[in-house]
This record gives structure tokens, sequence and C-alpha cells, in this order.
């Protein structure tokens, strides 16, 4: 079998490499980076192998901490000192690829940690600062809401945007029809149509009316392909390239999920909520020109379950081109909360198979819109329909499934026995994979636990979750804290069962202590064999 690979060995007398002094997770996560141009699908197989198999969680935490955190350095030809920060020293190509990481994984990360590398990442001295590296800066901050007065300006240099506006034209001859919608400069559109106008069989045409910006700036470039929509906007290709990297093979394939134990996502914020974004939120144009094509095709949906198998329709690549709040916005004027169960399964078909994955904000907020009110207004059980919908996404978009159901369902004031028995269902899906029954697992230890909780948790850890060492401490807390509480609840009852039963190799002494004096006032019909199964843990 061939050794796996490592990073080349330090020649004697060689500088040490700038992470060097780091944590061993964080120096395996940069090396992983540097190691060639499809770094960051490496690192993403990192991030995977740390966070799983009930181990504790990357810490991105200290890591952004880290890039930040300025040390003194000896630069240039006369070794002066100076104070600079570790990202600033890691080498051009992991800091690439540790960039496109960081778009990848974005929702999950803690937001001010984030800022502040951005804004080291923006404090580059170099005379000649990478060009790529400064877009993936700004997409990040766009995508972060702290780039709303920069909305009309594209991250894209004029040269390159003089390239893709000569590449559109030569799609244009192939009969693609692939053209540029709006030019940065007046005269230049005058420029390129007047160029246009020479291809023989090519008619000039008058540009298009196009509404102003709310501070008077134009509005970003955007590209359309009139027949036939292979892709998306091109500065939206690298986000939905990390996006699919779980498809893209190696040896640790990693869905489009953030690491389990981050931190949720800000962008699954509804736009009224959402701080940095503007008052008055519009869909882009290429977008807004399919809306009634979109609306068409959702009414034709719920009429039968053929063609479920097929390509989805290319309108639905659209939703590539917007950020989650503009599909909030979308949600709302396509009334996609009003499809019939037979509609929803379709369309959740057809996102399913969309490629690239949706990102992650759009997943959270597609599923707040396609779930959420339709399980909170069951009173019955649940059709099939409904469930084979929402286990199929949940076994893609696990992450956006738990925050945007499981908090809001289980907290919700008239969360009743058809909500419970869905998520318990839920739970015991054998799509869950191991990583994101963990992730479940710490949301439901989050919130106030009432009976539905207990039934929902009991759900899941009968499937023996590897649980984290942590995580078990706040579970067994919790129990200890509840127990004098239920001491009538049958659901409490049983879940303390679940945990005395398969999970009695965790327990420690002091946890079995504090269990036992919690259970000793239960009064339910199981408090024989809840002291049984302490007693079984007697030493």
């Amino acid at each position: 079998m061939a050794a796996p690979e490592a990073a080349p060995a330090q020649a004697e007398g060689a500088e040490p490499a700038p992470w060097a002094l780091l944590e061993a997770p964080s120096r395996l996560l940069l090396q992983a980076l540097q190691a060639g141009p499809d770094g960051a699908r490496r690192g993403l197989g990192v991030l995977r192998t740390l966070g799983g198999r009930g181990r504790d969680p990357f810490c991105w935490g200290g890591l952004l901490e880290a890039l930040c955190r300025e040390e003194p350095v000896v630069e240039g030809p006369d070794c002066r000192l100076e104070l600079k920060p570790l990202l600033l020293r890691l080498p051009p190509l992991c800091r690439r690829n540790l960039m496109s990481l960081l778009m990848a994984v974005w929702p999950s990360l803690p937001k001010h940690s984030l800022l502040s590398v951005l804004q080291t990442a923006g404090q580059d001295p170099s005379p000649d600062p990478d060009p790529w590296l400064q877009v993936l800066r700004e997409f990040l901050r766009r995508d972060l809401g702290v780039g709303a007065s920069l909305e009309g300006a594209s991250p894209l240099s004029k040269r390159c945007q003089k390239q893709l506006r000569g590449l559109c034209r030569q799609l244009g001859q192939g009969g693609r029809k692939v053209k540029l919608l709006r030019a940065s400069d007046p005269e230049e559109e005058e420029k390129e149509e007047a160029k246009d106008s020479q291809w023989p069989g090519k008619r000039r045409k008058e540009p298009e009316e196009e509404p102003a910006h709310p501070e008077g700036e134009r509005a970003p470039k955007r590209f359309r392909c009139s027949e036939e929509e292979e892709g998306h906007e091109e500065k939206r290709s690298e986000q939905g390239s990390l996006d699919s990297l779980a498809d893209g093979g190696g040896a640790l394939p990693m869905k489009h999920q953030p690491v389990v134990g981050a931190e949720p996502p800000e962008a699954a914020q509804s736009p009224e909520g959402a701080e940095g974004l503007p008052g008055s939120l519009e869909l882009p144009r290429a977008v807004q020109d399919q809306v009634p094509r979109l609306q068409q095709l959702l009414k034709t949906l719920g009429k039968g379950l053929e063609g479920l198998e097929g390509v989805p329709p290319v309108e639905l690549q659209l939703l590539h081109e917007c950020s989650p709040s503009q599909v909030d916005l979308l949600c709302a004027r396509l009334q996609l909360p009003q499809l019939s169960d037979t509609g929803l399964l379709q369309l959740c078909t057809w996102l399913l198979a969309l490629s690239p994955d949706l990102s992650l904000g759009s997943a959270t907020v597609l599923t707040r819109s396609l779930f959420l009110g339709r399980i909170l207004s069951l009173t019955s059980s649940a059709s099939r329909l409904l469930i084979t919908a929402l286990t199929s996404f949940c076994a893609k978009y696990s992450y956006a499934v738990c925050t945007a159901l499981l908090g809001p369902v289980l907290q919700a004031p008239k969360t009743g026995p058809a909500q419970r028995e869905l998520l318990c269902c839920l739970m015991k899906d054998k799509a869950l994979e191991p990583d994101m029954q963990v992730l479940m697992l710490g949301r439901l230890l989050e919130l106030p636990w009432k009976e539905e909780t207990f039934l929902v948790l009991q759900s899941l850890l009968e499937r023996q979750v590897e649980i984290p060492s942590e995580k078990f401490r706040v579970l067994m807390e919790k129990l200890c804290k509840e127990g004098p509480a239920a001491t009538t609840s049958i659901a409490y009852a049983k879940l303390t069962l679940t945990v005395l039963t398969k999970y009695q190799a965790h327990i420690t002494e002091p946890q079995r202590l504090g269990l036992a004096a919690a259970l000793e006032l239960n009064t339910t019909f199981l408090r024989k064999s809840l002291l049984a199964a302490l007693r079984h843990l007697a030493p």
C-alpha cells in the first residue's frame, strides 16, 4: 500500500514553514493547502478527517486568529525587523487555496474572525498584489454582506473585463448567443457594438435600457446564455466549483456541509433581519427576466410524477446567480410554500440534481421556504411525499435542514405529535451520515428541552451516534439538570434509559452519581429499569 503524501522534508538550515509553530491540526490543513493547485479540495479532506468519527471538531477560531496575529519577521536584503501577520507570510499558492477553502465553508465560520482575516488580506504591502486573491476577497466580502457599498463595482480588472468581452464576441459567432449585458464604459460599449456589427450576418442592436443603481452606480456585469445555459456567471464559477468539491473525487469526498461544531451561518437570515443588507433588495436582471417562465413551470408541477429523473430545467440554474437574500425574495415571488406535496417532491428532485450544488446559504433559505411553514401547519401525520422530499433534501443539505428546521420546529409554540413524528423520522433516516448525526445532536443540545425534544433526541441516540467527548459531557449535564423537573415524563425516562444502555462505556463515575441523584424522584413505570441500569454501571 502506498504511503500517504507528506509535506516535503525540510532541508537542513532551511527557513521553517510560516505555520511551523501552529497546533498540529492547523499545520496539517495549511500543508494540504500548499500541496498543489487542488489544495482546497485536499483541505476539505483534512477537515473531514479531523471532524469525523467522534473526534473534536476543527478549531477554526484559533486558526483565523493566528492568521491575523502580527509577529516579528526579518524582511528584505537589509534584514530589517518588521511586524507581519501570518496570513501575509504564507506562500501565494497556500493563500489562494486558503481563500478558496474559506469561500466553500464561510457560512459555518465565526463572522468576526473571518472579517478580520479579510481585513488583514487587504493590507498586503506588495506593489503587485495577486489579482486572483483580490477577487476572492471581494467575493467573500460580498457574501458576508460587508461589500454592499461596492455592489455596483465589478471585482474584475479592466483588462479581464476586456478579455471577457472579446470571448463573448467569439462565442457569439458560433451561434451560442452569449452576450455581455452591460459594459463598464459607455464609450467602450459603443466600440464593441461597432466591432460586432462588422461580423457577417450580424445586425447592430440597440443597447438595452438598464435600471439605475440606488446610489447612482452602474449595476455589476452579468452574462447571459440565451439558448444553451450550460453554466452560471463567470464570477460565480469559483464558488460553485468549491461547493461541489465533494463530488469531484478524492479519497475523502465531502458533501456540501460545513465543519461539525462550527457556528451557525449568518447568511440564512431573512432580508429583513440580516444586517448590512440594502434597504431595497432586487433580483439580478437575468433572474427577473425568467420569473414568468419559472412561475409557468411551477404551475405544471403536481400534475404527475413522470419525468422526475430527467435533467432539471435550465431556469433553475438561475439560483446560482442569487445571493441567499435574493433567493428568499425569489421564493416569495414564486410562492413556493404553496406548492402541493407532489409538486414539492418534483421540485426537490430537480434541486438535488443541480450542478454545481447550491450554496449553503441558498440551501438554507430554500429549506425554510419549502418545508418550515408546511411542517408547522401539519395537523396529522405527514404524507409520504413530504417525508420523501424532506429526507432526500436532508441527505444532501443536512446542515441547511438542521439550521432552518430543527430549532424553529421544536421551539414553535404549537409543535405537536405530527411535527414530532416527522422529526423522529428524519433522525432515523439511514442517509444521515455520522458527522451529520453529530451536527444534529449538537443543535438539539443547544435548544431548551421539552417533551418533543426528548423524543427526537432519543430517536437520534438510538442510532449509536459517535459522540465527541465534549458533547457527551454536555448531554449528561443536561440529563442531570432536567431530571428533577421531569419526574413524571415518560419521554425523559426513555431518553435516559437509551443513554444508559447504549452509551454506558462513555459514562464516568461522577456522571453516574449525578444521574442517580436526578432519577431518585422519578415516578414513571421505567423507574426500576433506570435504577437497574445505573446499578449495572457501578464499579
